[in-house]
Parts: C-alpha cells; structure tokens; sequence
C-alpha cells in the first residue's frame, strides 16, 4: 500500500503537479492530467463539474481523505488546496495508486 501523503509530496516536489480548483477543472475538460486529487471539502459544484469531465476524458480521480487545509500541509503550501492535477509524477509512484482504487470489469458481456 502507497502511502497518499508521502507520493502527493514526491510529486509536488518532482513532477509537474497544478493546483486549484480552476487547473483541475481546465486539466479534466482537455484530458491532459495523469491524476486528479480532491479534497473532501472541496465545493460540491466543482467537484461535480471535475468529476463529470473526468470521466468524459479518462482522467482518473482519488478523493484524498483530509480537507483542503490538510492537502495543501503535504503540498508545503502556505495556502487552502482543494484540487490538484498530476500531468507529471515525477520520481512518485502515485499512479500506482490509480490501480488499486480502480474497481475491476466485470466478467462477460450483456447477454
């Protein structure tokens, strides 16, 4: 198991990483994020919007479980995060958490 606090860190301080609500929104609209982290305080209007675009565009999402106060302490920022967007991790292995999050297909198809 991956842990969330220490690979959001790596990425921040390794990768391309964006922050804010707006960048995750503008990431998942043109599918060029990897990642999409929310906070669980996240405004429930932007979080809809985030999530209904990742899906359009593939762009896999993890609802961190603190709030933007807490997400921005592992970013180091001196500032409330509520999104972030990974386009690059870095040295960090969070995409691995992509597959374990991710529900598995279902066997067959409709019959």
């Amino acid at each position: 198991m991956i842990d969330i606090d220490k690979a959001i860190t790596t990425s921040v301080k390794t990768g391309k990483v964006f922050l804010g609500a707006k960048s995750a929104i503008q990431s998942a609209k043109t599918g060029k994020a990897e990642l999409i982290i929310l906070a669980t305080n996240c405004p429930k209007d932007t979080c809809e919007d985030i999530e209904c675009y990742c899906k359009l565009s593939n762009v896999p999402i993890i609802k961190y479980k603190g709030s933007s106060t807490d997400l921005a302490n592992v970013c180091d920022k001196p500032f409330i995060v509520s999104a972030l967007s990974i386009k690059d991790p870095g040295d960090s292995e969070i995409l691995k958490l992509i597959e374990e999050t991710e529900p598995e297909e279902p066997y067959g198809g409709t019959q």
